[in-house]
């Protein structure tokens, strides 16, 4: 694989954020994706959403699997430590990284056929154990890697580049998360980086396992009549559930405005957002009601997104085992391996 580095000189008047850096200090290599790739969006959203939050590059691992997806790390936060694993076992590598060294941030990469095919039992366990892990899977419904055979993802009666039409049921991954219990569940657009920017803010906040699927339009192999991953097909059907923005934790900003209304709003870093308050039906700490949502709108061939469901009582794997507060990378050899005796009275407790 070939990497093409950028240059590092900055321009002095580029914008600098809490710590001083400014955001080309966030990107990585040259992109070798295809032109117009929806990926290399959703990498500029990763950008940007790492530099407005202020994050110390190196405080950060990003790691992936397979997959034209899982080069997009590559292409964001070069500073930060990365682990590129083989087929699907991305999942089991995050939740063992997370298990080692709590104090990193973990963002994984992943795609719908390194996901929700090869990788899917892995997924599934990491959801469960409420990894603390920020886990974008980029859903283009091909292996666009290995010339557009369809993945697990596509849509039943969407058709391929050749015209061939899918006959299987698709596994939709936002659905899938919400089913397996997961603390935070969102999707996104790869055209939409307004929405997705706020999205990946606040599962980059999540303590525990976030979970979006953006779908990333395959320009190569998936962006043409008939199929239902395409730019023109999400634009057409894209049904924003709720209108949302991400702050920091800081002092509390109130306001007052009525349903149908538009309020601006003055956030601490100096700029404003614009709230509009939307319907009371949906309520994002509803799983159930979630899930229901999403499968009414698939009946009428639109595309949910935003945060579809956030946990108000989220517990990562580390409160539901009860680990050390130090990280396993901290603490002394005595203390990880206490010898043989002690192993002795463990083993005695089972039997």
């Amino acid at each position: 694989m070939t990497y093409i580095s950028k240059p590092t000189v900055h321009h002095p008047a580029l914008q600098k954020n809490a710590i001083g850096l400014v955001r080309r200090e966030y990107e990585g290599a040259m992109t070798t994706l295809c032109a117009g790739c929806g990926h290399d969006s959703i990498t500029a959203a990763i950008i940007q959403a790492f530099w407005e939050l202020s994050i110390p590059p190196h405080k950060v691992a990003k790691l992936s699997g397979i997959g034209c997806s899982s080069k997009t790390p590559a292409y964001f936060l070069r500073e930060a430590h990365g682990f590129n694993g083989v087929h699907g076992r991305m999942p089991a590598l995050v939740t063992g990284a997370n298990a080692a060294n709590r104090d990193i941030i973990y963002i994984g990469v992943s795609g719908d056929g390194d996901s929700l095919s090869i990788g899917l039992g892995h997924l599934c366990h990491a959801i469960r154990r409420n990894v603390n892990v920020l886990y974008v899977l980029e859903n283009n419904g091909v292996y666009g890697l290995t010339k557009g055979q369809f993945s697990a993802s596509a849509d039943p009666g969407s058709t391929s580049k050749k015209g061939e039409a899918n006959t299987m049921e698709a596994i939709d991954g936002a659905l899938l998360a919400l089913s397996l219990g997961a603390t935070f569940v969102a999707r996104g657009f790869s055209g939409d980086k307004a929405q997705l920017v706020p999205m990946i803010k606040a599962g980059l906040s999540h303590q525990g396992f976030a979970f979006i699927d953006v779908i990333s339009p395959c320009v190569t192999f998936n962006d043409h009549d008939g199929s239902t991953k395409s730019y023109a097909y999400t634009r057409e059907r894209n049904v924003e559930v709720v209108q949302a923005d991400f702050v920091p934790h800081a002092q509390a900003i109130t306001t007052e405005y009525d349903p149908g209304t538009v309020r601006s709003v003055l956030l601490h870093d100096g700029s404003w957002v614009r709230l509009r308050k939307v319907a009371d039906q949906y309520d994002p700490t509803d799983r159930d009601r979630a899930y229901a949502f999403i499968r009414e709108r698939q009946k009428h061939g639109e595309v949910v997104t935003g945060l579809l469901y956030i946990s108000p009582d989220s517990s990562d794997v580390h409160e539901q085992c009860n680990t050390v507060a130090t990280p396993l990378t901290q603490l002394p050899h005595e203390q990880l391996c206490p010898g043989s005796a002690e192993l002795e009275k463990l083993q005695a407790r089972f039997r």
